[in-house]
């Protein structure tokens, strides 16, 4: 406070030593008193580094405290998001405990500094002019104010366009890098043009939220001028007014003093400080200490959970929310010299999570889900599915927790509603939910072929593809909150490979597939790399950078024609 209030002394200082030189000294005559007022005004300049300096030793004592409580915010949120999320870590706490930490107290050190040199030099520099003579704020106030007035309504508004167009970018840039590694699919199934669509409506989007931040910021520079230098020409032009009213000449001299030495510069600096590195402070903090959210980078916080649309989850599952699957240190062999297959494997796929099994043939994405499945024991670890170790438990207690649906898919003879409702045999008298089943995944057509719900399946006349489909829709109605799909979309086309999948996806559970196609780890929230030596597990960017096998599969898959697969 002490140093501020200098500061407020030296901006009273120097206007007043600049019109008390000329009023008091060069217009009357008196060299030696002008010379002194000026030399008054040049020490109240002078004076200004060790004021800064005075108030810069002060300043930890804000900054300081406020970057331990973020970094204990950062530290706590990474550790909760650790333990609730499906496994692993939260890679984006190291941003927010180093850069995201540093942003902030950087920031808000800035702000405090430009807001309270700006409040005492602004009142150093009103007082001065009061002084000199109270007509000179008649004049310079209302511009002063309504410049100020005009920018401050643009700070909510103007953040609200960036966070838009911050979106829309990311939305964008999303979606390339989607359709970007999906080409073969989109080629193959001829759903280019509708993509396209969507691309070029996210690229109107982003156009137009980059055209209000534009608009936004044409104000707010409207806003710095009139400010910045609409008080400069209001005084200019009301020199005959002020004379006229017994205003001096030393007297006006010094208001320009003001307004150019003090008043401007430091509501430009107030002006630029808010709205950059206010900004920036705004959204770092709300990263900090904002509620977490799934990370494009492999963060590993539970995913939000999402619209789902298929039967209801049974009422234990929604009570308590276990992870739908945890692997503890799981190892399996066969044989006693053999080398294991999994290798003290460590897992956790949240409920309502989506996570895509890849790997070479034989590396052990089958033996996975047998192990989830419950019908082949680990030699070490635990699996647990929904909070309930699987070994042990007799089949109808295993029916309860997870459906699978394995590659060859199996149907019996009966009708087509039988082979749907047989995970949920209520469904086969409450024909909406069957109706519905068949119309998310698309097998109207088969159903119609086959004379309806009431007609007859012979399994032999079914292909391969169809035989998955009657599958895939009796896991969809599946109450089981767990699915497991073991290449059960290897017969279908890309289209209906994707249908299924986003339906499964959507079911109100978790969904593990062994991937037939890379596109269908593109489109899971986690993909799980088992590769023999160690298992890599995140998003598939994060993946992607963190498995050199993986990106040989992606670059293979993209550079591979498209037809049929």
């Amino acid at each position: 406070m002490a140093w501020s209030l200098v500061e407020a002394a030296q901006a009273f200082l120097v206007g007043y030593g600049v019109a008390h030189s000329v009023d008091q000294g060069f217009l009357a005559g008196d060299t030696r008193r002008g010379l002194l007022w000026l030399a008054a005004a040049l020490v109240a300049v002078l004076f200004g580094a060790p004021v800064v300096r005075g108030v810069f030793a002060e300043l930890a004592g804000l900054t300081e405290p406020l970057r331990d409580g973020l970094v204990r915010r950062a530290v706590d949120r990474s550790l909760t998001g650790a333990l609730a999320g499906p496994g692993g870590t939260d890679r984006a706490a190291v941003s927010r405990l180093t850069n995201q930490v540093e942003i902030a107290r950087d920031s808000f050190a800035g702000l405090v500094l430009t807001l309270r040199s700006f409040v005492f030099t602004a009142a150093g520099a009103l007082l001065g002019l009061l002084s000199l003579h109270p007509a000179l704020l008649v004049v310079v106030l209302p511009p002063l104010l309504a410049g100020l007035a005009l920018f401050l309504a643009t700070l909510r508004p103007m953040a609200a366009a960036q966070r838009r167009a911050l979106m829309a970018d990311e939305a964008l840039g999303d979606h390339a890098a989607r359709t970007r590694t999906a080409l073969r699919d989109l080629t193959a199934c001829g759903t280019g043009p509708v993509t396209a669509r969507h691309g070029a409506r996210l690229v109107a989007d982003a156009a137009a939220a980059a055209r209000a931040l534009a608009g936004w910021a044409a104000v707010r520079t409207a806003a710095l001028g009139v400010a910045g230098h609409l008080p400069v020409l209001t005084l200019l032009v009301a020199v005959p007014w002020l004379r006229g009213r017994g205003v001096t000449a030393g007297a006006l001299l010094g208001a320009f003093t003001y307004l150019v030495q003090s008043l401007l510069p430091a509501l430009h600096t107030l002006m630029t400080a808010l709205g950059a590195a206010g900004a920036r402070l705004l959204v770092v903090l709300d990263r900090i200490t904002g509620p977490g959210e799934p990370d494009r980078t492999g963060s590993r916080e539970p995913p939000p959970a999402r619209a789902r649309t298929g039967p209801a989850a049974p009422a234990a599952v929604r009570r308590a929310r276990p992870p739908a699957v945890e692997l503890r240190s799981v190892t399996l062999s066969y044989g006693v010299r053999a080398e294991p297959v999994l290798d003290s494997l460590d897992l956790r796929v949240a409920p309502g999570e989506h996570l895509a099994v890849v790997g070479p043939s034989g590396i052990g994405k089958s033996t996975l889900v047998r192990l989830i499945a419950g019908t082949l024991a680990p030699d070490r670890g635990e699996v647990r599915v929904a909070g309930r170790t699987v070994t042990g438990r007799a089949a109808t207690e295993l029916a309860a927790l997870r459906a699978v649906v394995p590659q060859e898919a199996y149907v019996f003879s009966g009708t087509v509603g039988d082979n749907l409702a047989y995970l949920r045999p209520a469904a086969n008298r409450n024909r909406e939910d069957l109706d519905a089943a068949v119309r998310i995944l698309g097998l109207g057509s088969l159903v119609a072929r086959l004379g309806g719900l009431d007609g007859p399946v012979r399994p032999a006349e079914l292909s391969a593809g169809e035989r998955q489909s009657i599958a895939l829709a009796r896991a969809y109605l599946s109450p089981a909150p767990l699915l497991l799909l073991d290449e059960a979309t290897c017969h279908l086309d890309p289209a209906a490979e994707a249908r299924a999948e986003e339906a499964l996806a959507r079911r109100p559970g978790a969904l593990l597939v062994v991937a037939h196609r890379l596109s269908s780890a593109v489109r899971a929230d986690r993909v799980l790399v088992l590769d023999g030596v160690r298992a890599v597990c995140g998003s598939h960017p994060d993946v992607l950078s963190r498995s050199s096998l993986y990106r040989d599969l992606t670059g293979h898959w993209n550079s591979v024609p498209r037809h049929g697969s």
